[in-house]
């Protein structure tokens, strides 16, 4: 019988301080970020074939690739981390170049907001790691995650998204100016983590962006000598991630809330796209309805809205964001992180 490898890795909620673990931002002041992995996964396989070519499947977006197999495969315009990830591993680990079908599904388009590259970025890592025993723990599958999409591919972005699909939950991450990163994990009580769930109201907003024009708008801000407003509303943003947190520990979901709305009308300072008209409108209709605050998850612009509701208020804020052609959808938070297998 045929082994087959898999693996699956979570998407995440940006909880705060979105935009300070660019390496502009935190190589000069050090940045923190606070976010929570959900129950929306990037999933891989990997089956061994005969013949000589390599196989990519992404059924979620109705996209084949065949390539002939090599140690260095050319980029493919459809499948472009999957070759960098695989290009990586050749290189780093001397992984054989032998035929193979990878089918990768991501539940949230790209451009949603909650990682969805990156999340599938770790777990390509991890189901080739499954296949050929690779002795990767989580800080350097993470950073091998980073370094693959942000150096080898030149990808914009930040660096909290490979760390939060590899090691799951809530997470409080400082990003120091040595380039290093600091996972704290949070011991969330079950029943503070059920009730946020209960108060929390995830729509997205018929509209994706690229985040990559909005993250070097925010590199702009820290390089610039023009950018001292977006560069103060930046530390601002990082101060929130602090007030966050410890809302969040302590169960205080108003503050929470208030935080949250506060963070967003900074973020909001630090780059011209990360909302617009449509954005606008949605955040106050959810306001009006009965929520405390919310934000954009990832880099703004589209995808992902999430609201702290106050009390039951939940069903009120999402039948208003319905209405706004919004769509709606349910989750609950998770604690584990990337899990590969093989059967």
């Amino acid at each position: 019988m045929q082994t087959v490898y898999r693996a699956k890795a979570p998407l995440r909620l940006g909880l705060g301080g979105g935009g300070t673990d660019l390496a502009a931002y935190s190589s000069r002041f050090g940045g923190a970020i606070i976010n929570a992995t959900i129950s929306m996964y990037a999933r891989v396989s990997i089956e061994p074939l005969p013949g000589n070519e390599i196989e990519f499947v992404s059924p979620d977006r109705g996209m084949t690739a065949r390539i002939p197999c090599s140690t260095r495969l050319p980029p493919h315009a459809d499948f472009l981390l999957h070759c960098g990830v695989f290009n990586r591993l050749v290189r780093d680990y001397s992984i054989p170049a032998i035929p193979f079908r990878l089918t990768s599904s991501v539940d949230a388009p790209p451009g949603s907001g909650l990682g969805s590259s990156s999340t599938l970025v770790v777990a390509m890592i991890a189901v080739f790691a499954e296949w050929h025993r690779l002795p990767l723990g989580e800080y350097e599958s993470a950073q091998l995650a980073y370094d693959i999409e942000r150096v080898d591919l030149a990808m914009a972005g930040g660096k909290q998204d490979q760390f939060a699909a590899t090691f799951g939950g809530f997470n409080f991450m400082e990003f120091l100016k040595d380039d290093s990163v600091l996972v704290n994990p949070l011991r969330m009580r079950q029943e503070l983590v059920s009730e946020l769930e209960h108060r929390c109201v995830l729509a997205h907003t018929q509209t994706s962006r690229y985040s990559s024009d909005i993250i070097k708008e925010q590199i702009a801000s820290v390089t610039d000598s023009g950018g001292a407003d977006k560069m103060e509303a930046l530390h601002q943003v990082k101060n929130g991630a602090y007030t966050i947190k410890k809302a969040l520990l302590r169960g205080n979901f108003d503050e929470l809330g208030n935080a949250l709305h506060e963070s967003w009308m900074h973020k909001k300072r630090s780059a011209g796209r990360i909302s617009n008209q449509h954005i606008d409108h949605l955040y106050e209709t959810a306001r009006k309805a009965g929520a405390i605050g919310g934000k954009i998850s990832g880099a703004g612009g589209g995808g992902y809205m999430f609201f702290i509701c106050d009390g039951d208020s939940r069903y009120a804020v999402a039948d208003a964001l319905r209405k706004e052609h919004a769509i709606v959808t349910p989750f609950s938070f998770t604690q584990q992180g990337v899990l590969s297998w093989h059967l």
